[in-house]
């Protein structure tokens, strides 16, 4: 389990986190959205060890990172953005690397390491290629290699930054397909900015803006919490003016839009249950009346893109935007020595 309490983070006047709290359980795979500045990446920097918070504590699997991260490290599979891969080894030579590194062998009841990365190897879909030079495979096995070293040591949670960036459709299926067989029995934080993709995986949402947390939940639920209750949308075949002017007839109705081909949408005067109920009725018998073919109808659904950019679409004040790479850098150099040992 994974779990963030009030997590803050200042660079100098600079606030990159405010207070941002939550968590994840076992079995959960999470989408974590956020625009450019919103605090994701110092977030997730955060998560995996590479940075120290201003305010706030991050339990990993009840351990916290921030007082005890070597303990909390082993409990954590990493895949950056960019795969942290030695590209002149071979698959075996590099997760036996990995292997060594992350001190494998000693877990309890440990597998000889020969059969260990070859249970990974074949989960993560590469087995067969152990023998090949990590820089003649394709983008999408090289981020195969990229998921199987976070596996190694097996982590109870993974956190992933992008995992399916610059890889063919074909690819990216594969890829998306192998997050939820991971998700099934360990705890996944999946970063991207394919809004699609984090959909397509990921049965919970946060979102990040301005440093702080603005929406946790399902799709389903910040769609739901978003949505105008007073529209309706309807497929309808007939004349567009006929149409058009029977459906502003219907005194349940204070507005009608047609949207492109079949497709309308109309605004009811109020939210109420019984005013939905009469004007779905007026609706089926106006337009069979009328002579036109009601095809569909039903509450507009607000898509994922039209959630985030609604939640995310208030101006960012400057002290709230994440730091530059140098301020990042120059803050990260006074905390040199606290993390000795790097994620991989």
């Amino acid at each position: 389990m994974l779990e963030v309490r009030n997590l803050s983070k200042h660079y100098g006047s600079k606030q990159a986190l405010n207070r941002v709290s939550f968590s994840i359980g076992r079995g959960e795979a999470v989408g974590f959205l956020g625009m450019n500045g919103a605090g994701k990446s110092t977030t997730m920097n955060i998560l995996t060890g590479y940075l120290s918070a201003s305010d706030g504590d991050v339990l990993i699997d009840g351990v916290d990172i921030l007082t005890d991260p070597l303990r909390a490290k082993t409990k954590i599979g990493y895949l950056p953005e960019q795969p942290p891969l030695y590209r002149d080894m071979t698959v075996q030579e590099y997760l036996s690397f990995v292997y060594d590194l992350k001190k494998a062998g000693k877990k309890a009841q440990a597998k000889p390491r020969k059969e260990y990365l070859k249970g990974i190897m074949e989960l993560t879909g590469i087995a067969g290629m152990e023998n090949r030079i990590i820089r003649n495979l394709s983008k999408g096995y090289q981020q195969r290699v990229g998921l199987a070293q976070a596996l190694v040591g097996d982590p109870e949670i993974l956190i992933l930054d992008e995992p399916t960036v610059g890889l063919d459709p074909a690819q990216i299926i594969e890829i998306r397909q192998l997050i939820r067989q991971l998700a099934q029995s360990r705890t996944v934080l999946l970063s991207s900015h394919i809004l699609s993709e984090v959909q397509a995986v990921c049965g919970r949402i946060i979102i990040l803006h301005q440093g702080r947390l603005v929406a946790d939940g399902t799709t389903e639920e910040l769609a739901g919490s978003l949505s105008d209750s007073r529209q309706i949308e309807l497929e309808l075949e007939g004349d567009r003016r006929t149409i058009q002017e029977n459906l502003k007839k219907i005194p349940q109705i204070v507005e009608v839009s047609h949207e492109e081909g079949n497709l309308w949408t109309v605004w009811l005067r109020d939210a109420q249950d019984s005013t939905d109920t009469a004007a779905r009725r007026a609706i089926f018998r106006t337009m069979a009346q009328a002579g036109c073919v009601l095809l569909s109808m039903g509450r507009r659904r607000v898509s994922l893109e039209e959630v985030f950019l609604k939640l995310t679409s208030q101006p960012e004040p400057t002290d709230g935007d994440e730091p530059s790479r140098a301020e990042q850098d120059s803050h990260n150099k006074e905390e040199e020595g606290q993390n000795d040992d790097s994620n991989l």
